[in-house]
């Protein structure tokens, strides 16, 4: 297991990034976080398998239709178990 936190830059909020997000994470097993910062961009905090992670953060790198996303910087931290996985608002 790991987690990672990933700083999605682009048009990312409003375009239903958070909600799609969290069903991508429900559907794939990732336990943590997501929630909009005041800079317009969204971050996650995530935990799941080294596998399971890769595919998130390539899905990440696209988000959902409406988004378009300029960049995604993604930081090991150390590992952290949450129930489930949650938008903060």
């Amino acid at each position: 297991m790991k987690t990672v936190r990933l700083i999605i830059k682009g048009k990312v909020q409003g375009v239903f990034y958070r909600a799609t997000a969290k069903d991508v994470a429900d559907l794939t097993g990732v336990k943590g976080w997501v929630k909009n910062l005041p800079d317009n961009n969204v971050e996650i905090t995530a935990t799941a398998t080294e596998e399971t992670l890769q595919k998130f953060i390539n899905w990440c790198k696209q988000g959902p239709p409406k988004a378009r996303v300029d960049d995604v910087i993604v930081e090991e931290l150390d590992l952290e178990e949450f129930n489930g996985f949650r938008i903060i608002r």
